[in-house]
C-alpha cells in the first residue's frame, strides 16, 4: 500500500504549508531520509524526508501551492502501484476558500455580497473600505452574523489590486517582454503580505534620537574577557539594547501595547521580537517573558534563537506573541532608518551602527560614541510625546548602562 507524504504541522498557529521546491519528480526512487521536498510557512523552511524506500508514484502539491496541515503531497511506494484518490491541492484550496467566504470561481474577483441587506461592518473595515475605494455592501463579511472584518477588506483590496495587474500586464509596452518576471513564493510572499499590511492598517510615525554610547563601549570592552570566562560568550550592543528596551517599556506600558479592534490593549509582559535577516528574508523569533530574564540569559536566548532561525529550526510558535520588536542594521553601517511595525505591536525599535563623532561637552570638543535610535510607533495607540519619552528613557539606560545591571 502506498505511503502518504503529508505536509506537517510547524506550530500551532500554522495554517497553511507551501511546497517551495520538489528535489525529486514522479517515478524516481527514493530511500527512507532522501530529501525529497522542501516546504515552508510563516517564514519557517524545512526539508521533508522520505517517510520510506519505493519510488515517488504522485506528488499531488506543485510547487508554490499553499496547503492545510496534514494534506497529502505525494506518494511512495513499488513502481506501478495505484494510488487512491485524495485531497488535492486544489480541493484543499477550495475548502480553504469556502471557509473565508470566497467562491473558488471568484478567485480574481473581490468577494460580493449575496443579496442586498444592512451591512455589518467594524470601525476599522469601514475606514480601510472607503480609503480604497470599495463599497462595504459589495464585500462579503466572514465574521458574526457576517460582520465584515478587517481581513475581508485586505482580502477585497487584494483580489482587486491583482486585477488591476493583469490588466497593466495586457497593455504593457512590448519591450516589458524582455525583462525578466520571477513569481512571488514561500518566505517572500508571507513578508510582502505582512508589510503591506502593515503599512496599510496602521498609523506609522517614526522619530530618531542619538544615544552617547561611550562608557558603554568600555563597559562592554572591559567584561569581555570575564563574560568570556564565566558564560563562555560575549555581550554584544543588540543585547544592552534589547536590556534597556525591556527596563523602559516596565517605565512606558503603553510603548508594549497594540491598537485591536478599536480597543487599546496592554500587555502585562513583554515578549520581545528579535528581527533577524536570513538570506532569503527576515524572521522575528520571540523572547518570551524577556522582562524576567538577568542580561546574560537575555543574551544567550537572543543568540540561540538567532541560531535556530539562521538553520531553520524555528517553529511557527517561536514567531508568534511578540508585544515589541527591535531590528538592527548597525552590522550594513546604517544609521537611521524607518522600521515598519510587527503588527499588532504598538512599537519597533531600529538599531544603527555606533560611530565616533566630535561633541562639545561644556567649551570642550571631545570624540564620544554615538549610537542612533529610530522608534517607529502606531500613532493610534499613542502620540509622539509618550513615545518620545520612551525613547528618552532607553537613550538614558544606554547612558549609564550601570542603572542596566542594578
Amino acid at each position: 500500500m502506498p505511503v502518504e507524504v503529508i505536509m506537517p504541522k510547524l506550530g500551532m498557529a500554522m495554517k497553511e504549508g507551501t511546497v517551495s521546491q520538489w528535489n525529486k519528480t514522479e517515478g524516481d526512487p527514493v530511500k527512507k531520509g532522501d530529501l525529497i521536498a522542501n516546504i515552508n510557512s510563516e517564514k519557517i523552511e524545512m526539508e521533508i524526508e522520505s517517510p520510506a524506500d519505493g519510488t515517488i508514484l504522485k506528488i499531488n502539491v506543485p510547487e508554490g501551492e499553499g496547503v492545510p496541515p496534514g494534506t497529502v503531497i505525494c506518494y511512495i511506494g513499488n513502481p506501478g502501484e495505484k494510488v487512491e484518490a485524495s485531497k488535492t491541492a486544489v480541493q484543499a484550496a477550495e475548502e480553504k476558500n469556502e471557509e473565508r467566504g470566497v467562491k473558488v470561481d471568484n478567485i480574481g474577483k473581490y468577494p460580493l455580497r449575496q443579496e442586498k441587506e444592512q451591512v455589518k461592518i467594524s470601525p476599522v473595515a469601514r475606514k480601510m473600505a472607503e480609503a480604497a475605494g470599495l463599497k462595504p455592501e459589495d464585500i462579503q463579511g466572514t465574521g458574526p452574523g457576517g460582520r465584515i472584518t478587517k481581513e475581508d477588506v485586505q482580502r477585497a483590496m487584494k483580489a482587486l489590486k491583482e486585477n488591476s495587474a493583469e490588466t497593466r500586464i495586457e497593455k504593457a509596452e512590448p519591450a516589458a517582454e524582455t525583462a525578466k518576471r520571477t513569481p512571488v513564493s514561500g518566505m517572500r510572499k508571507v513578508i510582502a503580505g505582512r508589510m503591506l499590511d502593515s503599512l496599510q492598517s496602521t498609523a506609522q510615525l517614526t522619530i530618531t534620537m542619538k544615544a552617547d554610547v561611550t562608557e558603554l563601549v568600555a563597559l562592554q570592552k572591559q567584561s569581555k574577557e570575564t563574560v568570556a570566562k564565566r558564560y563562555g560568550g560575549k555581550l554584544t550592543m543588540t543585547d544592552f539594547v534589547a536590556r534597556a528596551v525591556i527596563l523602559a517599556l516596565k517605565q512606558h506600558p503603553i510603548m508594549n501595547s497594540a491598537y485591536i479592534d478599536d480597543s487599546i490593549v496592554t500587555y502585562p509582559d513583554v515578549h520581545l521580537g528579535i528581527a533577524v535577516a536570513l538570506e532569503k528574508g527576515l524572521v522575528v523569533p520571540a523572547i518570551r517573558n524577556a522582562g524576567s530574564k538577568t542580561l546574560i540569559e537575555l543574551s544567550k536566548e537572543i543568540k540561540e534563537k538567532a541560531l535556530a532561525a539562521r538553520e531553520g529550526k524555528l517553529l511557527t510558535d517561536d514567531l508568534q506573541g511578540s508585544t515589541f520588536t527591535i531590528s538592527s542594521l548597525g552590522a550594513s553601517g546604517v544609521e537611521f532608518f524607518t522600521p515598519i511595525l510587527n503588527p499588532p505591536e504598538a512599537g519597533i525599535l531600529g538599531i544603527g551602527a555606533v560611530s565616533d563623532e566630535a561633541v562639545f561637552i561644556g567649551d570642550t570638543v571631545k570624540k564620544r560614541s554615538r549610537l542612533p535610535l529610530s522608534l517607529t510607533f502606531d500613532h493610534r495607540a499613542l502620540d509622539g510625546a509618550p513615545a518620545a519619552a520612551f525613547l528618552q528613557t532607553v537613550k538614558q539606560y544606554l547612558e549609564e548602562p550601570i542603572t542596566m545591571l542594578l
